[in-house]
């Protein structure tokens, strides 16, 4: 089945020498190679403000680089993110992308409404690097700086199922990068 899906790096520094700019590149040949439909969004790359205010996030419209990637989602039928683990979760700029794109209209329904997931259809993959161990970021941490993605965006905006790729100890491990290369080329070319 050919699928239509938007890869997101969302280190903050686009550079490709990035290892995150590399896994993006990886997915995103081996979905081309299964021919399946790809775009591909740089956080890094992209202009816009943070939001301060509830009446930004409610009331204001997002600027053209936020309107182009909710087109991009509303797109897509499966979404990969991928990142890299800073203090704990997702980068500021990446959380701060997230915060401008998933706003009410577009991710849920307004307030004063019945809470609903607008991205009903859409599945997701999370794909999160660090430095530390996964096991420990696991079992010491709970995974808690992907479990917020998981759980306190994606899952209450409809997006399901969800799954996730915890890569850990990415700096001291170059063997262990060419096999994830080649694992996110597989999943790719599967669209998962």
């Amino acid at each position: 089945m050919v699928r239509k899906i938007l890869v997101i790096n969302g280190h903050p520094d686009p550079s490709p020498e990035r290892f995150a700019a590399a896994l993006a590149g990886a997915y995103v040949r081996g979905a081309h190679a299964a021919g399946h439909q790809i775009r591909r969004l740089d956080v890094g790359a992209l202009d816009f403000p943070l939001i301060r205010s509830q009446a930004v996030f409610v009331g204001m419209e997002p600027p053209s680089a936020i309107r182009e990637a909710q087109e991009a989602i509303s797109w897509a039928d499966h979404v990969v993110i991928i990142f890299p683990l800073w203090l704990g979760g997702a980068p500021a700029v990446l959380k701060g992308f997230l915060e401008q794109v998933f706003r009410y209209g577009f991710a849920l329904n307004a307030p004063g409404q019945p809470m609903k997931g607008l991205l009903k259809g859409r599945s997701a993959r999370l794909v999160v690097t660090m430095g530390m161990p996964a096991f420990v970021f696991r079992g010491v941490f709970g995974a808690f700086g992907l479990r917020s993605l998981e759980r306190g965006l994606l899952w209450i905006c409809g997006v399901s199922p969800i799954r996730s790729l915890i890569l850990g100890g990415v700096e001291g491990a170059p063997r262990h990068r060419a096999r994830w290369l080649r694992d996110l080329e597989a999943l790719g070319r599967a669209g998962s």
